[in-house]
Order: structure tokens, then sequence, then C-alpha cells
């Protein structure tokens, strides 16, 4: 039990310190056709399936608290000065976790499926959470000024302007997370398939 929490504090404070990393290194923003991907709330997704909700909640409440300073000390876009608020920067990025290892843990239930693929589908949802609930944040306390900057849209002419560039960050989410899932979880390896059912709680 003791090494088992070991691990767990490990692999949190490792996937904490590598979003942050993506991020102050800009190594988080992939240049993909006149436009930046994001992949720093991947580790927050690896860490929910890995290691459970609970490391899925820190990791994802450690990248929201290090975008609301970054927004607060080096703002870059319009929408930075909105990120301070920790409803708009902390609480969606906390979200992300619970909902990867919801979407993980109900799907690897069902025997049938072929065991990575909880983990892309879970990949797929974290990721699309970032962006719906960082944007209807933005709306819920906003409305105003963001209606004025996205030239009076609403919330879902705006969800649906984002969304080709949320698929391509959800793609990606995915990509990353089953390559490192199926590498530490042994999907990758016929003599290993059954190796390290991850214990969720």
């Amino acid at each position: 039990m003791k090494k088992k929490l070991i691990k767990k504090i490990a692999v949190t404070g490792a996937l904490s310190a590598l979003s942050i990393l993506l991020g102050v290194t800009k190594l988080g923003f992939i240049p993909f056709a006149g436009a930046a991907i994001t992949i720093l709330h991947v580790p927050v997704i690896i860490g929910a399936i890995l290691e459970g909700p609970v490391a899925g909640l820190i990791i994802g409440l450690i990248f929201g608290v290090w975008s609301m300073i970054q927004a607060a000390i080096s703002p870059t876009g319009v929408l930075d000065p909105f990120f301070v608020n920790p409803l708009v920067s902390v609480v969606p990025r906390a979200c992300i976790g619970l909902v990867a290892w919801a979407v993980f843990y109900l799907l690897r239930k069902i025997k049938i499926l072929p065991k990575i693929i909880p983990a892309a589908v879970a990949a797929f949802f974290g990721s699309l959470t970032n962006t719906v609930l960082v944007i209807g944040s933005l709306f819920l306390l906003f409305r105003e000024q963001i209606t004025q900057i996205f030239e009076n849209k609403g919330f879902i002419v705006v969800i649906a302007s984002l969304m080709p560039q949320a698929l391509i960050e959800a793609a990606a989410a995915v990509i990353i997370t089953v390559a490192v899932v199926g590498c530490v979880l042994g999907y990758t390896n016929r003599n290993k398939s059954r190796l390290s059912e991850a214990d969720q709680d």
C-alpha cells in the first residue's frame, strides 16, 4: 500500500511538472495550419487514467493554477485577463481529469472492447472538456465582454467555430495518450496484456 501511494505521488508530481514545463517552454503548442494546437492538458488525462481521479484532479488543479498565474503576470492574448478568475482557469482544468477517469472507468467494464479503446475515448472527451468548459465559463461569467470579443456571437456559435481546432487537439490527445498508456499498462505487448490493471480510486 505504501509503495502504491509513493508511486501515485511520484506520477502525479512528474505529470504536473510536465504540464507546466510544456507551457513554459512553449513545447505544448504545436503549429498546425496557421493555428497553435495545445497539448498542455494531456498530462492531466494520462494521470487520471494511470492513477485515478484524485491524481487527475490534482494535476488539473496545478495546470489551472499555473494558467491563472501565467495570465496574471504575462498575458499574451485578449482573453488572458479573464483567466485570472479561477472559475475560468482552474475549475475547467480540474474537471478534465475527472471526466477522463470517469469515461475510462466506465468503458473498461465493457470486456469486449480492446483494452486501449477506453484510454482513447477518455482522452478524446477529456480534451473536449477543456474547450467546452473554458468557453462556457467565459460566457457564464463575462457574457457581455466575451460576446463583444467574439463579434456578438453566442456560445453555441463560438463553440461550433472552435470545434475544428478542438477536434484536432482531441486527436492529438488521443494519439499521445494511447502511446503512453499503452506502453505503461502493457497494452502494446502481447506477453504483458494483463500487466498492471490500474486500480482506480
